[in-house]
């Protein structure tokens, strides 16, 4: 069977089982969140005065960065699942947490004097943000490489990243009800190196074990 023809007949597979897989993937999704929740509450927990925080702008802006980036990041994997995914009109799904960041991190510079820029991207958490977003997004990683070995993506490693960056999101979520550094140069930094480092390791386990 030539290569096109395998492909075809496999997402037609898909589509005809388009209610589980759909229904597996809301539940691998479910299921990742309530790892993240678990491993959150367990190690950290939310920070002592998140009441007042979520009074500010710049608290709560980094829960619509870190959820945009998980919603958009799932949306996609769920898609690359599929051997006939369309990566090029499926990829601009992910401008959309970026474009906010940067936005952001712009307004931050804006409003701020440039003597205090280096102590906002410093921050003061930086280490702990780096350990707690690796360790919260590893379950949720391995749950979503595991709905991934159900589906059957051309991309592999495309996909892993994707796992690894929806993971990224969801542990990004849980960290920022923890962490005190509201900045959004700091989550521009150190938030997206820790994200960055789950999305590698998602790319390297899908090569490795996603396969069809």
């Amino acid at each position: 069977m030539e290569t096109d023809e395998l492909i075809k007949a496999l997402a037609a597979d898909t589509r005809r089982s388009g209610i589980s897989m759909a229904g597996a993937w809301s539940g691998a999704g479910l299921a990742a969140v309530a790892v993240a929740a678990v491993v959150f509450f367990a190690l950290l927990g939310a920070r002592p005065d998140i009441a007042d925080a979520a009074q500010t702008v710049r608290f709560l802006f980094k829960f619509v960065v870190t959820t945009a980036l998980a919603a958009s990041a799932f949306g996609l994997l769920h898609i690359l699942s599929r051997p006939d995914a369309d990566v090029r009109r499926s990829l601009p799904r992910l401008v959309v947490a970026p474009a906010l960041l940067v936005a952001g991190v712009v307004a931050e510079i804006v409003v701020s004097l440039p003597g205090t820029w280096s102590a906002q991207l410093v921050g003061t958490n930086s280490l702990v943000c780096l350990t707690y977003i690796p360790l919260i997004g590893i379950g949720p990683l391995v749950l979503l490489l595991l709905a991934l070995r159900h589906g059957a993506p051309s991309y592999p490693s495309l996909a892993g990243a994707m796992a690894g960056l929806a993971a990224g999101g969801i542990a990004a979520t849980f960290y920022a009800a923890h962490c005190t550094d509201d900045s959004p140069l700091f989550v521009a930094t150190w938030y997206t190196i820790a994200i960055a480092a789950l999305t590698l390791l998602g790319a390297i386990g899908a090569r490795r074990f996603v396969r069809w």
